[in-house]
């Protein structure tokens, strides 16, 4: 699966600082972007999404897809940051 030219940026509360990003806000929405448009060629994550949700669904959903598609979802050039305020998470 190749990427689509988007960026994903996943907080509860936050906004981006560049218009660039596509925002999700739960981690469900997070999954379903690229199950339904591809993979985003860049990801920011905060950790906690508000009461028990984390961004740890999206990692482990990530992890799956990849282990799915025999390692051709996550490319050895994928970028992605943690922006997140909580140290443990």
């Amino acid at each position: 699966m190749t990427h689509s030219r988007y960026r994903l940026f996943i907080d509860d509360l936050r906004d981006p600082v560049s218009s660039t990003w596509v925002v999700t806000r739960t981690s469900s929405e997070a999954v379903s972007l690229p199950e339904s448009h591809g993979r985003p060629y860049e990801f920011s994550f905060d950790h906690d999404l508000g009461g028990d949700d984390t961004a740890m669904v999206v990692v482990k959903k990530l992890i799956e897809m990849d282990l799915d598609s025999e390692g051709r979802f996550i490319p050895d050039d994928f970028k992605f940051f943690v922006h997140s305020a909580n140290p443990a998470g």
